[in-house]
């Protein structure tokens, strides 16, 4: 039975997918986003397209009111004076939202981290989303904690094409489970077409295997050809710089940054690995199917 889907965040790199996995299936997908100039490539697949963003608790309500599921993911946004107010505000929303659109079925993304609420950048938000979502009594959630995105490493291409190594702010050596988000999206989309959980639940998504930022960025550079890529773990005053200089918030760039430390003190190796959190795409399938292509675009 084809079900009636919202897919917030359909611009980003797992909402999209999660979209097209659901319009390939037949289902029917409504994606709300501020520029509805990018989602135009689902209407032409049957989506329907609504211009609004995750501020609007009408325009969200509107859209979750017939609707059997909701993808929800909290946006970033670089321009927040404070990031932890902005991302609250979002994220009683979302409540108004569920409470009075009546759905039932609500898929969150969140992200290994989670579990704490202080000390891990950006994620102590998705956390507090778990727990405030988790207090509805009648509606079913089920959270997805994502180990880090292999995606990540497409946003310093242009680092390795004018400089020649690889970085970040995170330390080279530290082991942790990534993901490539066309496997979260492929659960996602399952969950949401399947309508297979019930109560508070959470999935993690941890990848094949652990891999450190070092590993990773060799296997990067063994597909395209550079196999003496180096990993350069970058100053956090330099990374701030970096940051602010392309516009970012100073409170924005910390909460950042907090979480490049924090994978060091081991907030992404809470989770145990096991059957249901393993995922197939490896960090060489990665490499070729993904990165490669993206750097000779």
């Amino acid at each position: 039975m084809k079900k009636r889907i919202v897919v917030l965040g359909a611009t980003g790199t797992v909402g999209s997918k999660v979209a097209e996995i659901l319009l390939d299936e037949g289902h029917h997908v409504t994606v709300v986003a501020r520029s509805t100039e990018k989602l135009e490539q689902f209407r032409s697949r049957g989506a329907e397209i609504i211009r609004g963003d995750v501020n609007d608790a009408d325009v969200l309500t509107s859209a979750f009111k017939n609707a059997d599921a909701a993808f929800l993911i909290l946006p970033d946004n670089v321009k927040a004076e404070n990031t932890r107010a902005y991302q609250r505000m979002v994220t009683g929303n979302f409540i108004k939202t569920i409470e009075k659109s009546g759905i039932k079925y609500i898929v969150n993304m969140s992200s290994l981290g989670s579990h704490m609420h202080e000390g891990n950048g950006m994620m102590a938000g998705t956390g507090e989303q778990e727990v405030r979502l988790n207090q509805f009594s009648d509606v079913n959630v089920l959270h997805i904690r994502s180990a880090y995105f292999m995606e990540n490493f497409l946003r310093t291409i242009e680092l390795v094409k004018t400089k020649g190594i690889n970085g970040t702010a995170a330390d080279g050596d530290h082991s942790i489970p990534m993901v490539a988000t066309k496997d979260v999206a492929e659960m996602i989309a399952g969950h949401l077409a399947k309508l297979d959980f019930t109560g508070k639940s959470i999935r993690a998504m941890m990848g094949p295997r652990n891999y450190t930022m070092r590993e990773f960025t060799s296997i990067i550079g063994n597909a395209i050809g550079n196999t003496e890529l180096p990993y350069v773990q970058i100053p956090l005053e330099q990374a701030k710089a970096i940051f602010l200089g392309n516009g970012f918030t100073a409170d924005f760039v910390d909460n950042l940054l907090e979480m490049a430390i924090g994978i060091k003190e081991g907030i992404f190796n809470y989770q145990k690995r096991n059957d249901h959190s393993t995922t197939s795409t490896t960090a060489e399938q990665f490499a070729i199917e993904v990165y490669a292509k993206a750097y000779y675009h």
